[in-house]
């Protein structure tokens, strides 16, 4: 008896931690997701909405998860979390990297694609390491991981910081000799050098950083589905096909966009919970 009362008690708890997070994302609305529009090929404004590897990558999981559609908020990233802690979306879907200090106030998803920092330059110019941004200026996106970054190491490498509101500011800065180099993620930066022939990616710095979706703290629940969904498209090859198609290259057989991580959550951040499952596939 005791244990039958244990396992209601435990059935009543979970059924209200269902009802109370259908109240901020139900199944039968419309997923209300954020995103800077400014990042191509992840995500920009196409002529009939946006498009990009994220588009495609958010639509296929609001499929796999039963939701009817998909609408994506343009918010500069600088007012991206305040979005996502207001309510007014649901989670991120931006290339947002997963930090330790980020982890503290979010709930992020499994890492499901490899980055690190790329340096756009003019094509005139060159770049072979840190050395060479001595006495340069280097323009980042506001509130980014690179603008993170450049704030760390202005001091160490001799360089002063620049800072857009959005991406393809950055870039015009360099363009326009404003700056040396713009800072983004290495594909980003791969993507804009291949549309415009008078920049190019200067040096690639792998260090071993990884995008994942954010949530907040208190929806464990739905990170959870929507991370089996992930782990579907892994599996499936779905994740590899979108990359082929708006990225022009196979990803690295070894990058996160094929792993499958063992529970949910990424592996060493605060949120991960060690659940090994087999994901539901459809």
């Amino acid at each position: 008896m005791r244990s039958l009362l244990i396992a209601a008690a435990a059935a009543l708890v979970l059924s209200d931690a269902a009802m109370a997070q259908d109240a901020d994302h139900p199944g039968d609305k419309t997923m209300v997701v954020g995103s800077d529009f400014g990042v191509a090929p992840w995500m920009v404004r196409g002529a009939s909405g946006p498009e990009g590897f994220g588009v495609d990558m958010i639509k296929d999981i609001a499929k796999r998860i039963g939701r009817p559609g998909v609408e994506i908020a343009d918010i500069n990233f600088s007012g991206l979390f305040a979005a996502l802690f207001s309510k007014r979306i649901e989670f991120t879907v931006n290339p947002l990297n997963i930090t330790a200090e980020r982890a503290e106030r979010m709930l992020y998803t499994e890492p499901f694609f490899a980055t690190g920092n790329g340096f756009l330059i003019r094509t005139a110019d060159q770049m072979k390491g840190f050395e060479d941004l001595k006495g340069k200026q280097l323009a980042v996106n506001r509130g980014t991981i690179s603008d993170t970054w450049a704030t760390a190491n202005a001091e160490k490498y001799g360089f002063e910081v620049q800072r857009y509101d959005t991406f393809p500011d950055s870039v015009q800065a360099v363009i326009t000799r404003r700056a040396f180099t713009a800072l983004n993620e290495i594909p980003t930066t791969i993507f804009a050098a291949s549309q415009n022939k008078a920049i190019k990616v200067g040096f690639k710095d792998f260090n071993g950083r990884n995008f994942g979706y954010a949530f907040r703290l208190e929806d464990t629940a739905y990170r959870n589905t929507v991370e089996e969904a992930i782990e579907c498209m892994k599996l499936d090859g779905t994740l590899a096909r979108m990359y082929e198609k708006w990225y022009g290259s196979a990803p690295d057989q070894t990058s996160t966009i094929n792993a499958v991580f063992v529970g949910y959550g990424p592996p060493g951040f605060k949120g991960y919970e060690f659940k090994p499952h087999v994901p539901g596939c459809k």
